[in-house]
């Protein structure tokens, strides 16, 4: 499966940015993440929501704030980041797993090209 991530930007502190990853294939049978990265620091992990509607686990940094959500008809899945923080600063990236629950980038088979994020505080 390819990913496309798009829909990052420049936002103020506190503002909202909603971010989608579309997919060449179904998605309904994938663990669905999103991953961020800064310069010098490992992908870290955001927030990821299980196939067939399972449910969804956050990072402690983002809950609350974010939401994960997919419309498997349109083969795409959405982060919508609310009360955005300049820590939140990062490329971010969407990716697939066939595995079942985790956290870890390793356990991720394919991954969109990444998106940037900029809060300006």
């Amino acid at each position: 499966v390819q990913l496309q991530a798009f829909g990052g930007g420049l936002v103020q502190a506190g503002g909202s940015l909603r971010l989608s990853c579309a997919a060449s294939g179904r998605l309904s049978n994938w663990l669905m993440g999103w991953f961020r990265q800064t310069p010098g620091r490992e992908r870290e992990f955001v927030v990821a929501d299980k196939r067939f509607g399972l449910g969804t686990f956050y990072a402690p940094s983002v809950k609350g704030r974010f939401t994960i959500s997919r419309d498997n008809a349109k083969n795409t899945v959405y982060l919508q980041m609310n009360n955005l923080k300049a820590e939140d600063t990062a490329v971010y990236y969407c990716a697939a797993s066939v595995g079942y629950h985790s956290i870890s980038s390793h356990d991720y088979n394919y991954w969109g090209q990444g998106t940037l994020v900029t809060v300006s505080s």
